[in-house]
């Protein structure tokens, strides 16, 4: 790698933006919130999806942070739909069969209903199906993988919020907020990243 430092932009991506500066008719993209250019997604987020989005002007950053064989961690907080038993929650660990192949093991634990903002518009509620959260820790990035897994094994995502991407948390960023960092490698985050 270069020895200059890279420009990094952590943004919490709202629900129903497109991770790519060009906006469609039906959904706006990054321009209308990032004003900083020449700075490239490493990693994607679906529409649906909300939460940390990493952008950097470092092509070389933007690969290993973006690419699975360097397996850096995301970690999720997921809604589904329905109260997940044992057995599912031992299907997400293990690796699910998707149509794509089996999906790499998964960090999946319950968790306490986050205090996160509201989400714009809010998810479908049926009354007489209970939801929960679960925190998943992915080392792959397939499209949809997350929302396919949980279907898979029988409880749809309702909500979908990405916490953290290898040493990059969210917080304490609300939807549509960026900030910008410059690293080098003197930098234990640039080690961290680099250094595989």
């Amino acid at each position: 790698m270069t020895k200059h430092k890279a420009k990094l932009i952590l943004f919490n991506k709202p629900f129903g933006v497109l991770s790519q500066f060009t906006s469609t008719t039906a959904h706006p993209g990054l321009e209308h919130y990032l004003p900083v250019p020449d700075v490239y997604c490493a990693g994607r987020l679906d529409r649906d999806s909300e939460g940390l989005l990493v952008l950097t002007d470092h092509g070389a950053l933007q690969a290993r942070i973006s690419h699975p064989q360097f397996k850096l961690a995301k970690t999720y907080w997921v809604q589904v739909e329905g109260a997940i038993t044992t057995q599912a929650l031992q299907a997400l660990r293990s690796g699910v069969m998707l149509k794509d192949g089996a999906t790499l093991p998964a960090a999946v634990q319950m968790m306490h209903a986050p205090d996160l903002w509201p989400r714009t518009p809010p998810i479908r509620v049926r009354k007489a199906i209970p939801t929960c959260w679960l925190q998943m820790i992915l080392r792959e990035g397939r499209n949809r993988q997350i929302r396919r897994m949980t279907s898979a094994v029988g409880y749809p995502t309702l909500r979908l919020v990405r916490v953290h991407i290898g040493p990059w948390p969210l917080a304490p960023l609300k939807p549509g907020a960026y900030r910008i960092l410059s690293i080098g490698p003197r930098d234990a985050i640039w080690r961290q990243v680099t250094d595989r």
